[in-house]
């Protein structure tokens, strides 16, 4: 049985393994099989590694790879994961992944037809073609659409001086003006969900296993004379002593213990540099997987264009 250091080496070695196309089904089922061999007698914290890779398999089916085959090894992932797992949000967010996986699935299978694509052209980008429908209009989209149709269809009404036509414009306003009517709350609630899901959520505290682990060093007359006399905690303002114990974060800024205390209880980050610390929050941890991911994306396209490397066909 291999020690849970080791195996957090390999779980970290896989999600690298996953940014990679030609690696990525492969890392998938190597995680089955750890999963399956080694998740239910794991501590919590390796649990939450496991997670992690998931969670990133999930990032990375949503925002880069579409084939039905990288699908299928998600789906298989999120069924066996979700038999394991007891986290309660966990399991909602596993459940909500193999819905979506099977939803992509059958469109693929079931194409509702040929017009959806926008054109038969794509491009080359590292030597794969790419070649992907439209995306279905979003909810606010298509309501914000029917609002602009009723307005139109309003003005055109007040424009008419046919009387004979007025009746009918009437009834094909009346009409309108009752789907805005039955309509108008979903379209409110569709721009209130665009302006969530748009915006970064809100920075969780950092993980209490982590700040539970942070080194404690002691301050000598060696370490004193090397940092200066004057010297003091970012947070009090108070110089250091010797003597004195300090804790140290990833970015070596260190603090008094009972100062950092509160502010890693509401904060995920270095007070000085602002270097995150991991949290216990998956959605967030989530979130933070997504927004790297775009960010290798807008690099990687940036290169690409200036290396050449996109043929449009």
């Amino acid at each position: 049985m291999e020690s849970e250091d080791s195996l957090r080496s390999r779980l970290e070695e896989l999600q690298k393994d996953l940014r990679k196309k030609q690696r990525f089904e492969e890392a998938v089922s190597t995680t089955i099989s750890l999963l399956q061999d080694c998740y239910p007698t794991a501590s919590p914290s390796l649990r939450k590694s496991f997670y992690s890779v998931i969670c990133r398999v999930a990032t990375v089916l949503k925002t880069r790879y579409t084939a039905p085959g990288f699908w299928c090894s998600g789906l298989k992932l999120f069924e066996v994961s979700l038999s394991l797992v007891s986290d309660p949000s966990e399991k909602q967010q596993l459940q909500a992944n193999i819905a979506h996986a099977k939803e992509i699935l059958h469109q693929i299978d079931n194409p509702s037809s040929p017009s959806q694509r926008t054109s038969n052209g794509g491009y080359l980008f590292e030597g794969h073609l790419t070649v992907d429908p439209e995306p279905p209009q979003p909810q606010w989209l298509v309501q914000s659409n029917l609002l602009t149709a009723a307005a139109a269809t309003l003005f055109n009404a007040e424009s008419s001086q046919a009387p004979v036509d007025n009746n009918n414009n009437s009834e094909n306003t009346t009409d309108f003006l009752q789907t805005v009517i039955e309509n108008l709350e979903n379209a409110v609630d569709g721009f209130m969900d665009l302006e969530t899901v748009s915006g970064p959520p809100k920075v969780p505290p950092a993980s209490k296993e982590v700040v539970e682990k942070l080194p404690v060093i002691t301050i000598t007359e060696e370490v004193l004379a090397k940092l200066g006399r004057d010297v003091q905690c970012a947070i009090c303002r108070e110089n250091l002593a010797v003597d004195d114990k300090m804790q140290e974060l990833p970015c070596k800024h260190t603090f008094h213990p009972p100062c950092l205390k509160p502010w890693l209880d509401e904060h995920n980050s270095c007070p000085i540099c602002r270097h995150e610390l991991p949290t216990d929050d998956h959605k967030y941890e989530s979130w933070k997987e997504r927004e790297k991911e775009a960010e290798e994306e807008r690099k990687g396209a940036a290169n690409a264009v200036r290396g050449g490397e996109y043929m449009y066909i």
